[in-house]
């Protein structure tokens, strides 16, 4: 598997001011790049192609969403290197309108785990005080993982996606780094 997949924290950066559409930068925990981004604006079907940096001349990874505009979108996950289906991450589209959920989904659309905020209470608290950080649990075999946590900025989205607590590799990190960005990607459009 390529080392860009071997990293227990990522750092995941979406800059929102940009004509030409978001740009994500994934730094791993020394801070080096380790995938690249460019988000075309207004799209109506996602579909983010992850490269090894900024030329983007090698694409790693590609998330896309199956169909354009739905409530309860299904993104599949694709190495862009051997052509493999990773897996799929389905938006629980009426439980995220007070409580943000994922269904973490294998190559043969079976369920395999969850990703949901921390909290009710601050998930419904979050949808009228933006400023409140999101955080995001995921749960696989009965265990959870806390895995992702956002900042608050106004100009740079930012979410930390530690893996450290998921020594066995019960989630590919591919899925995982496809939904810190997706939770990173879409904030803001999906409420």
């Amino acid at each position: 598997m390529n080392a860009t997949y071997t990293h227990t924290e990522y750092i995941i950066r979406k800059k929102v001011f940009s004509i030409m559409g978001a740009k994500l930068h994934i730094y791993d925990n020394a801070e080096q790049l380790v995938l690249y981004s460019q988000m075309k604006a207004f799209k109506l079907k996602e579909d983010i192609a992850l490269y090894t940096d900024e030329s983007m001349q090698k694409e790693l990874l590609r998330i896309k969403a199956r169909n354009a505009i739905d409530f309860s979108a299904v993104y599949d996950v694709h190495d862009s290197e051997t052509g493999e289906h990773v897996g799929a991450l389905r938006r629980k589209g009426l439980k995220s309108i007070l409580k943000d959920e994922w269904t973490i989904l294998d190559h043969h659309d079976q369920e395999i785990g969850k990703i949901k905020e921390d909290s009710t209470a601050m998930a419904i608290l979050r949808r009228f005080i933006s400023i409140i950080p999101q955080k995001y649990n995921i749960e696989m075999n009965d265990t959870t993982i806390p895995t992702f946590k956002q900042n608050f900025n106004p100009f740079v989205t930012k979410i930390i996606a530690d893996f450290s607590e998921d020594p066995k590799g019960m989630l590919d990190r591919r899925l995982g780094l496809a939904a810190g960005i997706l939770l990173c990607a879409i904030e803001g459009k999906q409420d």
